[in-house]
């Protein structure tokens, strides 16, 4: 519905403490408890609608903090060096990369 569940749920996993704390339980159960809008909204006493437009807000405010501040991305980034890393048979090339990601931080 708002995006892919495994990406918005590491957005919650960096991001959940800027959300309020109606927004982060609403996504939590959406998006890993893999509840439908219905059963949300009885299990917290809110509309559907306002499930939905909790949802449709954290989901929003989530991307625009990772747009701002990019965490995940940086953290994409860095777990793929130190794989390479872990692959490198050279130690130039590993040094190198290392430093690659001491430039990250």
């Amino acid at each position: 519905m708002y995006g892919d569940r495994a990406y918005i749920s590491r957005l919650v996993d960096i991001y959940g403490n800027a959300l309020s704390e109606r927004q982060r339980d609403v996504i939590d159960l959406y998006y890993n408890e893999d509840l439908s809008l219905a059963e949300i909204s009885e299990h917290c006493g809110i509309t559907r609608q306002g499930v939905r437009d909790a949802i449709r807000h954290g989901v929003e405010s989530l991307n625009s903090l990772e747009e701002s501040l990019g965490f995940y991305k940086k953290g994409e980034r860095i777990t793929a060096l130190a794989t390479d890393i872990a692959n490198c048979k050279d130690i130039e090339t590993a040094k190198a990369l290392a430093d690659s990601i001491i430039g990250e931080l």
